[in-house]
């Protein structure tokens, strides 16, 4: 089997995509815009063969690279970046070379745009927030009098939380209406008093999923980044819970096969009239590639499995060789640069040698989501879990911990 992976390089761990593809016998053809000089030696191990473009934001250059490897190996199988920026690459490159292990040019709309998640999460029966396109102030205002403020407005063809602003007013609607980027289509839709809980997974051609987690973000990815707080998120079980059925039931509407999928999903904070009550699960977004923040990582510390592995045995085979039990609660732990906290990294490094299974430096693109210094760690308790995280992140001139926040076992309890 032949595969292109676009982008190799970076995330620096997505080599190990390349890996695993490679110790099976694929040849693992790698399109990247680093120097081969400058790429880690991982990298280059991981790949039969690498070709350099000055950009892979420059589609010819890359078509170019599609058309040498097949000049060179014969016809391409799949093609993958496992990376939101390179989606609609991705699926060009399938309608040009006619690939037909992925969406093409002509599916990829539902990837990206965030209205088009929207009608097929209704289509699949999961409940959305109100929403309109932002193409009129008017319109813009009449929504506000409708259900209220505040409102969100992002790119509806966007990545991550930027971008993204909260609306408390009309004033506000106004000023930003103004001042948006006119090139850009924005989405505005209600504010739903919530936290993200997300649905990641594997499924094989048939939307069998092969392998589930979800995680619970403790603050909004949008007030991370805006507020600069420190970026803290955990896992929790998913098996016979709701949030599976629900992911369940959106990997069906999506037609998630022979994919890496992460879907973000609200959960209520509190009652909201058209939306549901205080525990339920609301759809917010879907990605169909893995997820970022080194959950691919946790995915693996959380079961003790090779995530790569299973993912390269469905793109070869079709099929999971693995035996998935939950092991461990498996949290993240991200820390600002310039911020004191009253554990030092010594101090946590000495402290918890036997829980951090990782620790890292975030690179600087994404530290901005991310924080700067991770600690990853996993516990055999929920209440070790917190524990722990509250120590790693305790500030040293303020008492701000993350808060205690509604999961999906507590949601359930609710319920009764």
């Amino acid at each position: 089997m032949n595969v292109i992976f676009i982008s190799p390089q970076f995330p620096t761990y997505y080599y190990n995509f390349c890996d695993r593809l490679k110790e099976r016998g694929a040849n693992v053809l790698g399109i990247g815009d680093t120097p081969y000089d400058m790429i880690s030696d991982e990298t280059k191990l991981s790949l039969n063969e690498y070709y350099y473009v000055d950009s892979l934001e420059d589609y010819e250059q890359v078509f170019r690279a599609t058309a040498y490897f097949i000049s060179r190996y014969g016809k391409i199988d799949w093609i993958e970046s496992e990376n939101e920026y390179w989606l609609e690459t991705e699926a060009q490159l399938r309608t040009d070379f006619n690939v037909t292990t992925g969406p093409k040019a002509d599916e990829i709309a539902f990837q990206r745009h965030k209205s088009k998640m929207k009608e097929l999460y209704e289509k699949g029966g999961v409940n959305v927030a109100k929403w309109i396109l932002l193409t009129d102030l008017d319109k813009g205002l009449a929504l506000g009098e409708e259900i209220g403020y505040p409102l969100i407005a992002k790119p509806d063809d966007g990545m991550g939380a930027s971008d993204t602003h909260k609306i408390h007013d009309a004033e506000e609607l106004k000023a930003f209406y103004d001042t948006k980027d006119p090139d850009v289509t924005y989405i505005l839709e209600d504010f739903v008093p919530g936290h993200v809980e997300t649905f990641e997974g594997i499924t094989d051609s048939n939307c069998n999923i092969f392998v589930a987690t979800s995680h619970v973000m403790t603050y909004a990815v949008m007030d991370m980044v805006n507020e600069k707080l420190d970026s803290t998120f955990y896992s929790q079980p998913v098996a016979g819970r709701d949030i599976y059925d629900i992911g369940e039931k959106t990997v069906k509407a999506f037609n998630a096969k022979s994919r890496f999928f992460h879907f973000e999903f609200m959960r209520l904070d509190e009652d909201h009239g058209y939306l549901g009550n205080k525990g339920d699960l609301v759809g917010l977004e879907v990605n169909m590639r893995a997820p970022g923040a080194y959950i691919p990582e946790m995915m693996n510390f959380c079961y003790d499995i090779d995530i790569y592995t299973i993912w390269a045995d469905m793109v070869l085979y079709d099929k999971c060789f693995f035996d998935i039990e939950r092991k461990y609660y498996v949290a993240y732990a991200g820390r600002r640069n310039g911020r004191e906290y009253k554990m030092s990294s010594w101090d946590i490094r000495h402290e918890f040698k036997d829980d951090i299974m990782l620790e890292t430096d975030v690179p600087e693109v994404l530290a901005e989501a991310m924080s700067d210094h991770v600690f990853i760690y996993r516990t055999k308790t929920k209440e070790d879990m917190h524990r722990i995280g509250r120590m790693m992140l305790a500030h040293k001139n303020d008492d701000t911990v993350y808060p205690d926040i509604l999961d999906t076992e507590e949601a359930e309890k609710l319920r009764g």
